[in-house]
């Protein structure tokens, strides 16, 4: 009975710190972010259960050859060699894996045209981690981009 006693009161102390503990926010990575090689935005948003970003300005958006917009030429995928790179899809299918942290995206790099599976790590409201890798987390690359709005 002894035992019970202090079992009860511990238990109701730590059902009331779980309860009042912060909740991590799965929608803090929303918004817009300056990339790791300081060369584009990528606007991150939420579309249904999941997250995806887009590529939504560039320091150089134009070909200085011909002029006209940057195209995906580095596209493994012949057909898709023409699309802006303004507006390109880049992220998608991120999951919200609790604390700071979503993972099973892709993300796909123009700069060589591949696809990678990604996860991101907010550090804190204006610092993320976008790690790319191939197979597993250990290898790959990670970039870390800052929160612009």
């Amino acid at each position: 009975m002894k035992s019970t006693r202090f079992l009860v009161p511990l238990a109701l102390l730590f059902i009331a710190l779980v309860s009042f503990a912060p909740k991590a926010d799965s929608d803090a990575v929303v918004g817009t972010w300056l990339n790791g090689t300081k060369k584009g935005h990528v606007q991150i948003y939420k579309q249904g259960n999941t997250y995806r970003g887009k590529l939504i300005f560039l320091t150089e958006p134009n070909d200085p050859a011909t002029g006209k917009p940057k195209t995906d030429i580095k596209n493994a995928d012949v057909s898709k060699r023409n699309r802006p790179l303004i507006n390109l899809p880049l992220m998608y299918n991120f999951k919200f894996d609790g604390g700071n942290v979503w993972t099973d995206g892709k993300i796909y790099n123009p700069e060589d045209g591949k696809e990678y599976n990604c996860k991101m790590t907010l550090k804190d409201p204006n610092t993320l981690d976008v790690r790319g890798y191939v197979g597993i987390s250990l290898l790959g690359k990670t970039q870390t981009w800052t929160r612009i709005k």
